[in-house]
């Protein structure tokens, strides 16, 4: 059901609550999962998964992660709404719900995720902090002793505290949240961990260890519950979590019928709601997008830039932004207004410099249904929205990355800013395809192939710098990125020496692969795009333009060396960075590091004598 509500188990240790909870309302949670728990194999694994156990919306356990999640579902909500809800209707009406814990709001992405939340007056949020002031290593008063209350007030949240073991003020403070117009809800629950348990009330112990049969044997004398059976539904309990699901079926009745009505009685809108929902690609976009390529040389950052505002024209449902970097990574949609508080019709979502958050809010808005996101930053602080990448590729989600500035030719900014490990370590992210095109007309099939990849995030890696446009009439078309590898200009004969590149470096391979066969080498140039799409293709294919006899292999790519071994082998040349660059123009490095046809070739000689 789109328009049902959503809840967060951010504090994903405390999986045990939500499995039991959605055994009681009558998903498909066995009694006997519930006793498998953390089981391999298991519905209920100690953390809760999204995709693997029914009824679990996102997966939580990385502290913060779920706080952030919620933030990108709320914005969801209120960008669907802001479309949908017309004249009266509440097609998409409801809230986010959490449960958080101190741990959570140490964390620094709900720092951030809050911020924006509060700022963009998000009142369809509603988390509830467990704050039980125990973590794994004692009591909270080691580290954290700010006042939380007050810290969320100035994000502009509604803060109400209240005793987490009373339900009349838990039900109470709950309905205020809901009621709340102008600010998302944080209630502040003080709980005691281990409650009723006559030795480990309130101590650390409770936090990350079982009871024990001795403990769990007197808390159940203590607080009044049978020692047998060892898993007890009360029939009472049982039955009012059951009626409960038969008053929401006919609420989920009344809510279908109400759409069917509306969207009878507007065409339009009912077009619209199905492509949001259904997220199609049109056959002839990659077509449309290299029609945007006008010059001979271009930044891939630039192309992407322009390819942005057609894709956006022809799927409503791509909606995302950057961490402050827009006018450097070329990601707003000129056709749509920003985001702002009072308005959610907005395409171009401003994060603010809050990388984390945004890999968080991401992986919550394609989590919701209905948004292809995308988010931008320069490829040197991927790191910092590396545990929400992760998350998405486990998850299986669509998020599309825009990460610019991708190599030591950013310049001069200098070593900070220009990235090293960055491209190796994204690709050793299982599920994650990292797309790196060579030219403007390569950017086109990774747009396309990042739009048509429904289950896992992509990332794609895109220059500053302009770079070379291939021209396709004489070299094979770009489509073939979706192979990972294609042969970009072949030997006549079978390949003495195979060239490898990705990138900005393509252009300098292939002219030293036209350098070697003026020599009559017969040298091979590979286009390598993508590795994790070159791996899922046949062995047949693999070895088809990758011979397992030519064992003389050369990958040039501006990024540390690691990725490579697995196509050059230990005894192939890898022609990439060891250390880290250094502030100087484009062109001096390339030069120093040895990006450059001649170096190629040199290295080349002196390896092989070639």
């Amino acid at each position: 059901m789109p328009n049902r509500d959503r809840f967060i188990l951010s504090a994903g240790h405390g999986s045990a609550l939500l499995y039991s909870l959605l055994h009681l309302f009558g998903y498909d949670v066995s009694l006997e999962d519930l006793k498998q728990f953390r089981q391999f194999g298991s519905k209920t694994p100690g953390h809760p998964e999204y995709r693997h156990t029914p009824g679990v919306e996102v997966t939580t356990g990385p502290l913060g992660q779920g706080f952030a999640n919620g933030v990108g579902m709320a914005l969801a909500q209120r960008m669907l709404a802001e479309r949908f809800n017309k004249d009266g209707s509440k097609i998409i009406h409801h809230h986010i719900y959490g449960v958080v814990s101190d741990g959570d709001l140490m964390e620094g992405i709900t720092s951030e995720a809050a911020s924006l939340a509060g700022h963009l007056g998000l009142s369809n949020i509603i988390y509830v902090y467990d704050s039980n002031q125990i973590s794994i290593e004692g009591t909270t008063s080691l580290t954290f002793t700010e006042d939380v209350g007050k810290r969320f007030e100035a994000y502009n949240w509604r803060v109400m505290k209240i005793d987490g073991h009373n339900h009349q003020e838990i039900a109470e403070a709950i309905e205020a949240a809901r009621n709340e117009q102008a600010r998302p809800s944080l209630i502040i629950a003080r709980t005691h961990i281990g409650r009723g348990s006559p030795n480990k009330q309130d101590m650390a112990s409770a936090h990350g260890e079982p009871l024990g049969a001795k403990e769990l044997e007197l808390t159940k004398d203590n607080i009044g519950w049978p020692q047998s059976p060892t898993f007890l539904i009360p029939d009472e309990v049982l039955r009012l979590c059951r009626s409960r699901v038969d008053e929401l079926r006919e609420e989920y009745n009344q809510w279908r019928g109400m759409c069917k009505r509306h969207f009878k009685s507007d065409p339009h809108l009912s077009k619209a709601w199905n492509t949001f929902l259904q997220k199609e690609i049109p056959a002839d976009l990659e077509l449309e997008l290299l029609k945007t390529i006008k010059k001979d040389a271009i930044a891939t950052r630039s192309a992407s830039g322009d390819m942005i505002q057609v894709i956006a024209q022809r799927i409503p449902s791509l909606m995302g932004g950057s961490a402050d970097l827009s006018p450097s990574t070329k990601t707003s949609i000129k056709s749509s207004p920003s985001l702002e508080k009072t308005m959610f019709s907005g395409r171009n979502i401003h994060f603010g410099v809050r990388e984390h958050a945004m890999g968080g809010i991401l992986n919550g808005l394609a989590l919701y249904g209905g948004i292809i996101p995308f988010g931008s930053t320069f490829l040197m602080f991927s790191d910092y929205m590396r545990p929400p990448i992760r998350l998405a590729a486990m998850m299986k989600i669509q998020v599309i990355y825009v990460f610019t500035h991708d190599s030591i030719f950013v310049g001069e900014d200098g070593p900070t800013h220009q990235p090293i490990e960055q491209l190796p370590s994204l690709r050793a992210i299982p599920n994650l395809l990292v797309i790196r095109p060579s030219d403007a007309t390569e950017t086109a099939a990774a747009w396309i192939t990042a739009l048509k990849h429904k289950n896992g995030p992509t990332a794609l890696i895109l220059t500053r710098q302009d770079v070379p446009v291939i021209i396709r009439s004489i070299y094979p078309s770009q489509s073939q990125l979706q192979q990972g590898a294609y042969i970009l200009k072949d030997s006549v004969k079978p390949p003495e020496i195979v060239l490898m590149a990705t990138g900005s470096e393509v252009a300098i391979a292939l002219d030293a692969t036209l350098q070697l066969q003026g020599k009559g080498i017969q040298a091979r140039l590979l286009s390598v795009p993508c590795f994790e799409l070159f791996r899922s293709h046949s062995a047949e294919y693999r070895n088809s333009v990758l011979p397992p006899d030519c064992r003389k292999r050369v990958a040039i790519e501006a990024a540390g060396k690691s990725s490579w071994y697995e196509l050059v082998g230990l005894d192939g040349l890898i022609i990439g960075l060891d250390g880290y660059g250094a502030s100087a123009p484009a062109k001096i490095l390339a030069e120093h590091y040895g990006f450059t046809v001649k170096n190629i070739l040199s290295e080349i000689a002196r390896k092989w004598g070639v």
